[in-house]
């Protein structure tokens, strides 16, 4: 968590205090921070799991389905963090509340 946090501190999106009363702070008006920011900020970490175990097979099947698996990968990354940019944490603030609010009326 911490070395997380020391990314997100140096993107100028958190600040922290020590001692009792510390602890970390988003410093940066919600509306203005995208999911786009975050993931530059946490060093563009691969956004899907999946895809080539094996770096250079052999086997031209293989190399083969690699070529077309990685080709749908990468497009598939370009629009998602295209769709990134336009998702602010104040909208994801603003949706957490609702469901949670959902959630406690369903409850009672």
């Amino acid at each position: 968590m911490r070395p997380t946090m020391g990314l997100l501190r140096e993107a100028g999106l958190v600040t922290s205090d020590r001692g009792h009363a510390g602890g970390w702070r988003i410093a940066v008006d919600l509306k203005k921070i995208t999911l786009c920011q975050l993931h530059e900020a946490l060093g563009e970490p691969a956004i899907f799991a999946v895809g080539s175990r094996n770096e250079n097979p052999q086997c031209p099947v293989e190399q083969s389905v690699n070529a077309a698996l990685d080709s749908a990968f990468a497009e598939a990354e370009a629009l998602l963090l295209h769709r990134f940019q336009s998702i602010t944490l104040a909208e994801l603030a603003s949706d957490f509340a609702r469901r949670k609010a959902a959630r406690l009326l369903a409850r009672n």
